[in-house]
């Protein structure tokens, strides 16, 4: 007979529960990368963020885990939710009596910490009486074991991109520290008018998750620097997540061709799935992700509403941030890259 199920939190510097934490995290099919127990010291050290991460244990073995994260913000307002900074989060729990005690948890904590609302990052619904974000979509789809096969599967308009890669000489390279990509990404959120992450919280995502959390820069027959995706690895996908690139880029295909580059990796590693990430309906990136043969599974973000009536839309297409958006992208870069961190710690 199994013991009572008991809700804990798993405590900052606590390297024992840690590892029991990512076992469980592992072995547990509906997990994703987001659940990983890192993400708590990365996000708690880089952005001072309060972290409530939740785990369900009997018998003294995890059998559910539920990272939460409180950011508060004059402007944005206060949330409990699974997971800031990544796509995906929610419940990850491998009994129904578990999940229901970690969500039972989860309300206690955002009454406590008086939020506005918690918000569930799930890429399966789990409460339908909850409002519902249906603003994002992500792409996944199963790599072939061959890479020649693989480039045949990509649609022939977007074929012809890569190949104008391959055509101009581009190359990747593994880079160990995050100088380039960094370079690459601040310019490139610039240029979309978007506050860009602070160059410690990459350095901390490759000291956390290590071999995990893979940098891939493309550079050209010169050696110079056009394109880098920050990817994570997990089980047997691989998501490539955080990207920039040079605005010489687009001439010579080397967006395409790192994507492409970063797929012929992962084939020649024996990685199934590759996890095309999130994306806005009816966006650019919608529509790239879409000519590379993927096609679009809803996500599902759930909201518990306390001190708000309606479901908050923190993201560039609310229109009251069009004018801000302008603004931000005249922004020098120095200074951008300096009141960046401020701004987008409390986005989420």
């Amino acid at each position: 007979m199994h013991e009572k199920i008991e809700i804990k939190q798993l405590a900052i510097g606590d390297l024992s529960k840690k590892n029991k934490w990512d076992q469980f995290v592992f072995a547990f099919s509906d997990s994703t990368f987001f659940h990983r127990a890192g993400w708590q010291d990365v996000i708690s050290g880089v952005f001072g963020h309060k972290t409530v991460y939740l785990y369900a244990e009997r018998d003294d073995e995890i059998v559910g885990v539920l990272p939460l994260v409180c950011v508060s913000s004059r402007l944005f307002g206060k949330s409990l939710a699974s997971l800031p900074f990544g796509v995906y989060g929610g419940i990850a729990s491998s009994v129904p009596d578990a999940s229901s005690l970690l969500e039972k948890s989860a309300k206690s904590w955002a009454q406590m910490l008086k939020v506005d609302y918690l918000e569930f990052r799930n890429i399966q619904p789990r409460n339908k009486d909850w409002p519902t974000q249906d603003l994002y979509v992500t792409f996944r789809k199963t790599l072939l074991p061959d890479e020649e096969q693989n480039m045949l599967a990509i649609p022939r308009k977007q074929r012809a991109m890569v190949r104008k890669g391959i055509k101009n000489e581009l190359s990747g390279e593994i880079d160990s520290g995050v100088e380039r990509f960094f370079s690459l990404y601040a310019n490139n959120v610039l240029r979309h008018g978007t506050p860009a992450m602070p160059k410690r919280y990459f350095q901390a995502l490759k000291k956390e998750f290590g071999a995990d959390c893979e940098i891939l820069t493309v550079v050209d027959k010169n050696n110079i620097a056009l394109s880098s995706v920050m990817s994570f690895y997990f089980k047997n996908e691989v998501l490539p997540y955080y990207a920039g690139d040079d605005e010489s880029a687009r001439h010579l295909a080397a967006n395409d061709f790192k994507y492409w580059e970063l797929m012929r990796r992962a084939c020649q590693r024996g990685i199934e799935i590759f996890d095309y990430g999130r994306s806005k309906k009816d966006t650019g990136s919608y529509s790239f992700k879409k000519n590379w043969g993927f096609s679009p599974s809803q996500l599902h973000y759930e909201y518990d509403l306390y001190n708000i009536s309606s479901i908050p839309q923190n993201n560039p297409n609310n229109k009251k941030y069009k004018l801000m958006i302008e603004i931000w992208k005249r922004l020098p870069i120095k200074v951008a890259n300096f009141i960046g961190p401020h701004i987008v710690k409390n986005l989420g």
